[in-house]
């Protein structure tokens, strides 16, 4: 088996990397955005290869279309598919059609959650008994509680595509300041695809009057990320649509409580251990936070279950399923 590893660092990226450290395979490393000439130069390297190959994200579906190997494919959400800002120009549309077009071919798909399994068979029409559906893992001795001087703040972590819902995390947000005069809101990661989004981000930032409540950190390594984590008062997950979510789990490995919205995947990944809310209410995510923070023996409570809920999660298990299923691959 070869295992294509993406080099970035998004969540797409983290899968690849945390099965390569752990499988027994061999690997082939690339970037996910490449020119025509790279792209050409990966499609001969992957034609080379011998024996099955596993593609580690569902935007591989296109590059299948031109290989004879047997392969695995895993697809961790169908967002580009169902909303259509974030389908792309023409260009990107084509090679999302590529890309379900080869994902068709695999011997197995490897779905990160069962409501993207679901997803699958719904939207693409695949027969379940080809998708097995495998959990991400969390890194136990990245994400841990640190010792850092607690801080009047909510964290939301992710970008600012419209699916992320992050307008109506800020809506809320401004809502909990009257009763929480203050609370900032931490904001990690960057834009996402579009400048437009963070347009979108700060003109409803002005409209609140908020300039000084919302801190903006950009890209963060994962020691700072935990730093994060463990000096905030709650994570706010608010996404319309996840393929499976890891932040919530992050979180919860540092000791930090979460609320987040009661759509898609999130319900599978956070469970009991967390407040879930309506992501399209601004007035039930409020509610959400507020309960929270109000109530802090209700928020140790969060805690504890949360460090319970993450444990069922570990690299070292997706690791082992994966591997069962590359012995049923022939």
């Amino acid at each position: 088996m070869t295992l294509i590893v993406t080099t970035e660092k998004g969540g797409l990226d983290r899968y690849s990397q945390e099965l390569s450290k752990r499988l027994p395979v061999k690997t082939l490393s690339t970037r996910r955005y490449l020119s025509l000439r790279e792209n050409l130069k990966l499609l001969k390297t992957l034609r080379g290869i011998e024996g099955p190959i596993h593609f580690p994200n569902q935007h591989f579906g296109r590059f299948s279309l031109f290989v004879k190997n047997p392969f695995i494919i895993t697809v961790h959400d169908l967002a580009r598919f169902i909303f259509p800002e974030e389908a792309g120009n023409m260009k990107e549309r084509l090679g999302l059609f590529l890309d379900r077009m080869g994902i068709r071919r695999a011997s197995f798909i490897i779905s990160i959650s069962e409501n993207t399994k679901r997803d699958i068979v719904r939207f693409w029409k695949i027969p379940e008994d080809k998708i097995e559906v495998i959990y991400n893992g969390i890194d136990r001795d990245k994400f841990k509680p640190r010792k850092v001087e607690p801080s009047p703040h909510i964290i939301y972590v992710g970008s600012e595509r419209p699916r992320k819902n992050l307008v109506r995390l800020i809506e809320a947000f401004g809502e909990v300041k009257r009763v929480y005069p203050e609370l900032k809101l931490v904001k990690v990661g960057g834009w996402g695809r579009r400048r437009v989004f963070r347009e979108m981000t700060m003109k409803k930032i002005k409209e609140l009057s908020l300039e000084d409540d919302v801190i903006f950190t950009g890209d963060v390594d994962d020691e700072k990320l935990s730093e994060l984590y463990s000096s905030s008062l709650l994570l706010v997950y608010p996404s319309l649509y996840e393929g499976f979510g890891l932040p919530p789990l992050e979180a919860m490995a540092c000791g930090c409580p979460v609320c987040a919205s009661n759509t898609s995947s999130i319900p599978e990944v956070v469970g009991d251990a967390g407040v879930l809310f309506d992501p399209y209410s601004v007035e039930d995510m409020k509610n959400a936070i507020v309960k929270v923070l109000s109530d802090e023996t209700f928020r140790r409570s969060l805690i504890e279950k949360g460090f319970e809920r993450v444990s069922m999660f570990s690299w070292e298990r997706t690791c082992e399923m994966t591997l069962n299923l590359y012995r049923r691959l022939k």
